[in-house]
């Protein structure tokens, strides 16, 4: 039976990785619908090459549908397939339009908070949610689960498609540790001292994936596996205690699940996406020859190490912050997209990125009483606060509609 699919974020690295799947299996799967950004030539393209019916641009302001239309057309008769005339939806809602389109699934692969209201919207039409917009689920964590029906969220990110897949050993009531694995980064060894020093160029040099600016920062400073555990925790039910993250160079082990009988079950692969996006596109089935499995006829050593809170504090933040729950994890969140940006733009040291989250967090706790983080308004404010609170101290100046862009 084909599935249809819509894809969030289509022009973005697990977007174009999911086509390449999609495009594989023919038979298997019938993209619905696309949702873009700013690279509308691009997603004209993916159009016209899957003759989707429908198509989102969320992109600048000043992009209109006769802009994306244009761009279509230009498209279609690069290919020879004029004739081709999809739906088109521009604006900040484009997205959320695209996800409610009633795919059986919808692949959200947005980065940033802006992913919130598609997943909801892609909850809401009981399509089956590929989800590797973790801030989504994050900021948002009673809402989203509210929503959610038991097993509508397939996780997409590698680690918690490791976790999902390795679950499958046993019954839940038998785990006692979830483990959730960390390349380091490039800066991996490096002491907080010398993290004084390292630029933007430098921190977007991750070890083993290409990754967008947000994500492989966010690798650098550990903010992404803060953001993981507290991913984990909400997407399997296990309390942030029983979360553990170690340091695996390699990337071999993807993350283990350890049984309350002292077993240990991995998810081993090399360091590529593709099959957590296939399964999060086929689950519970696997498609075949995804990727090349680990040559187990070559010697390897894989090395696990601690992480060092000391040089990488963002972890030890966010198991605070997932314990604390409420909108204590979209204060986290926000602090972090906006600290990135403003160590981007060389406003900020790499060391402000993580010191701006734990200032917001802290700050956060004294004001949290405002934010109901079981509705969607609450948790936006909560977001928009802690985006302006972090321009705050950034000495980056209010931002009037923080936040409000989602």
């Amino acid at each position: 039976m084909t599935r249809s699919v819509a894809v969030l974020g289509s022009t973005g690295s697990i977007g174009t990785q999911a086509l390449d799947i999609i495009g594989r299996e023919p038979g298997r799967f019938a993209l619905r619908a696309i949702a873009a950004g700013r690279n509308v030539a691009l997603a004209a393209a993916q159009a016209v090459r899957f003759q989707v019916p429908l198509v989102g641009v969320a992109g600048e302001q000043t992009t209109s549908a006769d802009d994306v239309r244009s761009a279509i057309a230009a498209a279609a008769a690069t290919a020879g397939r004029s004739g081709y005339d999809p739906e088109i939806v521009t604006g900040p809602e484009a997205a959320s339009v695209v996800a409610s389109c009633g795919a059986d699934v919808v692949l959200n692969g947005i980065t940033g908070a802006i992913g919130l209201r598609p997943t909801l919207a892609a909850l809401a039409a009981g399509s089956t949610l590929a989800l590797a917009n973790k801030e989504s689920l994050i900021i948002g964590g009673p809402v989203v689960r509210e929503a959610a029906a038991p097993d509508q969220i397939v996780p997409v990110d590698s680690e918690h498609s490791a976790i999902a897949q390795s679950l499958r050993a046993g019954r839940s009531s038998e785990v006692r540790r979830l483990v959730v694995t960390a390349s380091g980064g490039p800066f991996r060894g490096m002491t907080r001292k010398q993290l004084a020093d390292v630029t933007p160029d430098a921190a977007l040099k991750h070890p083993n994936f290409a990754m967008g600016r947000v994500i492989t920062t966010n690798s650098a400073t550990l903010v992404n596996k803060g953001l993981e555990l507290i991913e984990a925790h909400l997407l399997f039910d296990v309390p942030m205690e029983r979360i553990d993250a170690v340091v695996h160079p390699q990337q071999i082990i993807h993350s283990m699940v350890e049984f309350h009988d002292g077993a240990v079950v991995a998810q081993l692969g090399l360091p590529t996406m593709g099959v957590p996006i296939a399964l999060g596109l086929s689950w519970p089935d696997r498609l075949v020859d995804v990727e090349t499995p680990v040559d187990w006829s070559r010697a390897m050593d894989w090395r696990f190490e601690p992480v060092d809170d000391d040089a990488f504090p963002a972890v030890r933040i966010a198991r605070e912050v997932g314990a604390a729950g409420g909108t204590a994890p979209a204060a986290y969140n926000a602090a972090n997209e906006i600290a990135v940006d403003a160590f981007h733009d060389g406003r900020v040291g790499f060391l402000d990125i993580v010191g701006t989250v734990e200032r917001v967090v802290g700050d956060h706790a004294s004001v949290a009483g405002r934010f109901d983080a079981t509705s969607v308004e609450g948790v936006l404010s909560a977001d928009a606060w802690a985006r302006d609170r972090a321009r705050e101290l950034l000495g980056l100046g209010a931002h009037p509609g923080t936040g409000a862009m989602i």
